[in-house]
């Protein structure tokens, strides 16, 4: 999805001929999951996490492209911001222990990346919006100086042709207007794939879309940005508005939709209409074409890269999106792009278990449920989680031909708990590691000490009391990474500062 390219500046002929194989590919992709037998294989899952780089007194540093050179390891990667990194796992079955093969992998990929980082006087955080940028941070530096990056950047401009506005409400509400792109790299996720068939990837994709919103009430982790206290999980503002490359003026006419979103409805037959939408719907910002013909190279050789459906699809920003991957012969995966990095890896891997479980448990009932629970409910329910976190009454189809109950984002989750438990068991997911990783999630549930919760009591905690805005942000973000090294979830971080008044600034 974040393939490397080695243009651009892109013309228009360029941007005819990659429609023009976005359009075959689009056929190849249609022919080819119609297959028998393709993208059977054992349900997986494997992980992506955004990290920032910051220097000792808790600032950015635009030193990533030093630090992916200097790991020289696959799973290090490159990302949008320059003082961005991200770092894969490798897939686990879906089976016995699989949020603890993540667990060690993560660790030990974040155990490499601190030492590289380290050599250039970097720690590294993951947590969904810095608490310490600061608005002089995204000048046009801020892009990773890449092809794919600068690229990216010059396309969200081009198509835009206009400033970007970022408007979001909360305590201190943001008011600003860029003209740059780089505000997208404010953000730092936590990516979880899970491998499905493709016949069933209509009900797991849909049952996915319906849990988003409850499942991000209890993972915030990004109450503040430039200082100011927003939402509780303010990347997922931020990065829509960042990243809006409609203008103005055509929105005036015909309200299209965003390329980063929730959506526009349900699924009703499979990926294929996922890819079908990025490619109807959303300009091409790249235009770089393969050597391959896709529809040819399928009648050759059975299977095909899709370049261009995959590289315009990786452009396409949606909350949750379908994957096309076409290691050994093919498969589709769900991509949950919603959760936020931080604020530790067991949070992390909590939070997937969780979503996973009762997205298994929600999928063979999940076609039943949506004449009674209109797409625009799930929407309106996940934007009210990102923003209030477990407090929100929200709607939730309970059974099939009845009106959807109401409750808060908390009471759901915790009712939904047995039936994300089922899911993991029924997967051949062990006793003990079900009990580890749900265990986790349902005490910061029912604690309510999220990481937004976390971040915004103890910001509160030393601002009140030193009257010094910067400061408490720095102080918070070292409070933060200490806690993040201990390894402990954040239910059991200290709830208030001890030693606030001894170090506090007059």
């Amino acid at each position: 999805m974040g393939a490397e390219i080695h243009q651009e500046k892109f013309s228009e002929a360029d941007f005819a001929l990659f429609r023009e194989r976005l359009r075959g590919g689009l056929r190849a992709f249609s022919s080819l999951i119609e297959r028998p037998g393709f993208g059977c294989g054992e349900r997986s899952i494997g992980t992506e996490l955004e990290m920032f780089l910051v220097d000792p007194q808790g600032h950015v540093m635009p030193i990533g492209s030093q630090v992916v050179h200097a790991a020289n390891r696959a799973s290090i990667t490159h990302e949008m911001g320059a003082f961005d990194v991200e770092l894969s796992t490798r897939p686990a079955r879906l089976l016995g222990e699989p949020f603890s093969a993540q667990r060690e992998n993560l660790l030990n990929e974040i155990g490499r990346l601190k030492l590289h980082a380290a050599n250039f006087g970097a720690r590294v955080v993951p947590i969904g919006v810095l608490p310490t940028l600061r608005r002089g941070d995204f000048d046009a530096s801020a892009i990773t100086d890449m092809p794919r990056y600068r690229a990216l950047a010059a396309g969200m401009k081009r198509l835009r042709q206009a400033p970007f506005r970022i408007c979001i409400d909360g305590a201190d509400p943001l008011r600003l207007t860029t003209d740059e792109a780089a505000m997208e790299a404010a953000n730092a996720a936590f990516h979880v794939h899970l491998r499905v068939a493709p016949n069933e990837f209509a009900d797991f994709f849909n049952a996915a879309m319906m849990l988003s919103g409850p499942v991000l009430a209890a993972a915030g982790n990004s109450p503040t940005f430039l200082g100011h206290r927003l939402w509780q999980e303010t990347r997922i503002a931020l990065f829509k508005q960042a990243g809006d490359d409609r203008s103005p003026e055509t929105m005036s006419m015909v309200r299209l939709p965003s390329r980063i979103g929730f959506g526009s409805g349900w699924v009703r037959k499979g990926a294929l209409e996922l890819f079908a939408e990025s490619v109807a719907l959303h300009e091409p910002l790249l235009a770089e074409c393969s050597e391959e013909d896709p529809e040819q190279a399928l009648a050759d050789h059975g299977a095909a890269q899709l370049w261009e459906l995959r590289l315009h699809h990786g452009t396409v920003w949606k909350w949750n999106r379908p994957v096309y991957d076409p290691t050994g012969g093919g498969h589709l995966r769900i991509e949950l792009r919603f959760l936020p990095a931080g604020p530790s890896v067991d949070d992390m891997l909590a939070n997937a278990a969780f979503m996973i479980g009762s997205t298994l448990a929600l999928a063979p009932k999940a076609g039943e449920l949506l004449p009674s629970f209109p797409f625009s409910i799930a929407e309106r329910n996940f934007y009210r989680c990102a923003q209030f976190g477990l407090d929100p009454m929200v709607a939730w189809p309970h059974e099939p031909g009845a009106c959807p109950e109401i409750l808060t984002a908390k009471e759901l989750l915790l009712k939904l708990l047995p039936q994300a438990a089922d899911g993991l068991a029924r997967a051949g997911v062990d006793g003990a590691e079900i009990g580890t990783f749900l265990g986790i999630f349902e005490e910061r549930v029912k604690t309510g000490r999220t990481g937004a919760a976390w971040q915004r009591s103890t910001f509160d905690a030393l601002n009140g009391r030193s009257q010094r805005r910067e400061w408490a942000l720095g102080e918070l973000l070292e409070r933060y990474i200490q806690n993040f090294d201990s390894g402990a979830p954040v239910s059991r971080w200290e709830d208030s500062p001890k030693s606030v008044e001894a170090q506090a600034p007059i």
